[in-house]
């Protein structure tokens, strides 16, 4: 079987190359740089002449892909800049390198930012990973929402959780635990559950908070993404993409020292070093970049108690070009921490044994942590990075990705359980030296050439991804104390009290062994018809071989076979300007074996999502406002839903249903000189059907709030003795959240409005910032299934050396 799928796709990949090499074009590549030799990225490349352009990505590269013979004038075009241009001379079946150097330098550029006729300072225009090529978001069908660096550093966002603030329509639900395998945070997005597992478009998995210091920018992908993602590492509500900074051409970088409420304090550094044997004027053979952080933070309940967090980021990366065609990139990022876990609550009962149906009429103390000293828990990640993209011929690039990511947790892991009579019953789920390794290799060939006067741009990838835990729970119940518990009594749950606890009753393992290899083909095209109407195509095969092994109880091996296709349109009627477009999206999910009702095991259906949309997205007042408004409806089938029986309790049968469909509105816009916004919208209507009765036609609980706002307003000085004063003002709405919605059981986390603030002093050689979030000192929760309470008001200041 797995010799048949790439058989297929290497047919797939020849029959997609043939056209590339009859045409007569040729292909320009080259890199947008400043005097001081940093890239400059969403720069506009164009011919002059020809309906061809590409638009510079953060490492300042462009690539511009079937121009056809001839002598042609090439222009580099950005706001508030007089164009740049050059002549240049194409040949068939010819790499010609071009390459620009601006007249202005970083601090210069940022300047015109500020100062041009366009300063829409935190949209971008072009993704190279959201659709594994390089796109303008206007010739994309898909919807996506992109954090920038520039954004992170004006809010003061020490972490890639707290960068999804400025994302619409994503909630965060589930702190991270740093347990090994799932310890991440968990978002929700279009009603469905995700957690952050991509870095740079392949494997990547973080099981803690994700330090930022190595933060380019964050991509949240839209729907169920499984025909170019797969399945593994997304969900059906979509993914995110952490992008990593790159070596840049010149020596430099950034020590930052920051401090504030909580005891925290924070001290990072961003060092990029290059080969001075290079001339000033080419890009560098070999350049080297460092970024590291370390951070303490204790907990905001209750000043005595010793809950902490601290963590250690160290991210290297290595990039080394020694001509024009190649480039390899080598990198890593390690995460390393000690931290006590953030408090969840758990609910064992209905909530009308509770005596209450709203986390705002708990008899809690918001500010009152339920355990003692000592339940700490030691969690790392690693992810090991390679990268090398080779030019092949005038419209074919190679691309190949390794990866290798590891997660690691030995430690305490205290839960609360909510119980009737105002009391909270306290257990630990440690994890034991728990493992979770994830590798995937994968090998893009991306294409750009013309049919007639059609235009394809083509992406061909084949893809292995294997998943091996190892992953051992072991705790059990502790005690039960009433909610106004005296404090001897709730720091009794400690450390040492636990483990005393182990050593008189051993508590049983429970372990998970699972492992699974995939095995990947999938092709996608976007043809442009005409230069205003473009159409997507794509397909993906999986070879799902699941090992077998422990889920806590016998896993039986299985193996299937899964297509998964993708279709979009998208049509300009202003080019560049406005874009109509519609997409049918496609996921899945394996599931495994079941006991149906007659008693006999089957092996499940491939659960499928599928999602259509269709919306407009616009870059328009001389890109002054970048908007996207979207529908989407997505329908899950073959779930799999319990049919107990008194002979078979665990009977199940597949033929549920899970309806999601909404709205989402994102705006980017800089009305004035030195004024800039970003906001976003979004309305979520999900339920179940045909299902369990208790919960058909209603909500999941774990779907989040319906209605989920975000805005941020910011003002930067742009001359004058005042230049590079600023601030910024915004925050996050959420309405009521359902985390436990059964016909005999509703539990509501309240709506909530959190703001936060910022002002900063930002110059060529240094930065002065501080921040506050929770403004209003808001008390509010997060959760699915689960409450969580959030940090109340803090307060920190930062200051930043750039050299």
């Amino acid at each position: 079987m797995r010799s048949r799928i790439f058989c297929t796709a290497l047919a797939l990949l020849s029959f997609a190359v043939l056209p590339g090499w009859a045409q007569q074009t040729g292909r320009l590549v080259g890199r947008v740089t400043t005097t001081d030799g940093d890239p400059a990225e969403s720069v506009s490349v164009g011919v002059q002449g020809q309906p061809l352009g590409g638009i510079t990505n953060s490492d300042g590269r462009y690539r511009i892909g079937a121009v056809p013979e001839g002598t042609y004038t090439v222009v580099v075009s950005f706001v508030g800049l007089q164009p740049a241009q050059q002549q240049v001379t194409v040949a068939a079946g010819q790499v010609v390198t071009l390459d620009f150097r601006l007249a202005e330098s970083t601090a210069q550029l940022q300047e015109v930012v500020v100062q041009g006729a366009r300063t829409n300072r935190f949209a971008r225009t072009s993704s190279e990973y959201v659709g594994k090529m390089p796109l303008k978001n206007l010739e994309n069908p898909q919807v996506y929402a992109t954090v920038g660096k520039e954004l992170l550093t004006e809010q003061l966002v020490f972490t890639a959780d707290d960068a999804t603030r400025n994302v619409p329509g994503l909630q965060k639900m589930w702190e991270a635990t740093g347990r090994g395998g799932d310890g991440g945070a968990f978002y929700s997005s279009r009603g469905f559950i995700l957690s952050s597992q991509l870095r740079n478009g392949v494997a990547g998995n973080v099981t803690s908070d994700i330090d930022a210091i190595n933060l380019e920018k964050l991509e949240v992908i839209k729907g169920p993404s499984g025909t170019l993602f797969g399945s593994a590492l997304t969900s059906y509500g979509g993914l995110l993409n952490r992008v990593t900074k790159k070596p840049l051409d010149t020596f430099g970088g950034e020590l930052n020292v920051a401090a504030g409420s909580y005891g925290f304090h924070r001290v990072s550094a961003d060092v990029n070093l290059v080969d001075g044997q290079t001339p000033t004027m080419q890009p560098k053979t070999l350049a080297f970049r460092l970024n590291t952080a370390y951070t303490y933070e204790d907990s905001f309940q209750n000043i005595d108690y010793t809950g902490f967090g601290k963590s250690l980021a160290v991210a290297p990366s290595l990039q080394y070009r020694p001509n024009d065609r190649l480039t390899v990139n080598v990198d890593a990022e390690i995460y390393k921490g000690t931290s006590v876990g953030k408090q969840m609550l758990f609910f064992y009962s209905p909530a009308a044994e509770l005596g209450a149906s709203r986390a705002e009429d708990l008899p809690l103390n918001y500010r009152q942590s339920y355990q003692g000293a000592g339940l700490t828990q030691d969690t790392r990640s690693t992810n090991l990075f390679g990268q090398v993209q080779y030019q092949l011929s005038p419209s074919f690039t190679s691309t190949t990705f390794l990866t290798s990511s590891h997660s690691f947790s030995n430690g305490f892991g205290p839960y609360f359980y909510l119980i009737p009579g105002d009391t909270l019953a306290r257990a630990d789920q440690s994890t034991g030296n728990s493992r979770r390794t994830v590798l995937e290799a994968q090998q893009l060939f991306n294409g750009d050439f013309k049919v007639g006067r059609m235009r394809n741009r083509v992406v061909l990838g084949l893809d292995f991804l294997r998943v091996d835990s190892d992953v051992n729970f072991l705790g059990g119940y502790f005690d039960k104390i009433p909610l106004n518990a005296s404090s001897d009594a709730i720091r009794a749950f400690n450390g040492p009290n636990v483990t005393a606890g182990y050593a008189a009753a051993p508590t049983g393992n429970y372990l998970v062994t699972t492992k699974t290899n995939t095995y990947s083909a999938f092709v996608s095209d976007v043809l442009n018809l005409t230069e205003q109407l473009s159409v997507l195509a794509a397909l993906r095969v999986d070879y799902f071989d699941n090992k077998g092994g422990l889920f806590y109880s016998p896993v039986a091996a299985y193996s299937q076979t899964v297509w998964s296709p993708k279709f979009g349109a998208v049509y300009q009627p202003v080019k560049d300007r406005v874009a109509f477009f519609a997409n049918y999206q496609n996921s899945f999910n394996n599931l495994g074996t079941y006991l149906n009702p007659s008693g006999e095991s089957r092996l499940a259906t491939p659960e499928r999502a599928n999602q259509l949309e269709g919306g407009v997205k616009l870059d328009a007042a001389g890109g002054r406002l970048s908007a996207t408004v979207s529908y989407y409806d997505i329908r899950v089938e073959n779930r799999l839903r319990n049919v107990p029986t008194v002979a078979l309790p665990n009977a199940q049968t597949q033929d549920a249903t899970q309806l999601s469909r909404g709205v989402e509105v994102s705006v980017i816009a800089n009305p004035v000189r030195g004024f800039n916004f970003i906001g976003g919208f979004s309305y979520n209507d999900s339920k179940f059907e045909n299902t369990a009765e208790d919960v058909n036609g209603r909500r999941p609980n774990t779907a989040s709030s319906p209605i989920v706002a975000n805005a941020w307003l910011s003002y930067r000085q742009p001359e004058g003795v005042l230049k590079g004063l600023g601030a910024g003002f915004g925050g996050n709405y959420a309405s009521d959240n359902r985390i436990q919605n059964t016909a005999t059981n509703v539990f509501t986390l309240p709506a909530y409005t959190v703001l936060n603030a910022s002002i900063f002093y930002d110059q060529p050689k240094y930065r002065l910032a501080a921040k506050v979030d929770n403004l209003t000192d808001q008390q509010y929760w997060i959760g699915y299934t689960t409450m969580n309470p959030q940090k109340l008001r803090s307060i920190i200041g930062s200051v930043a050396y750039k050299f």
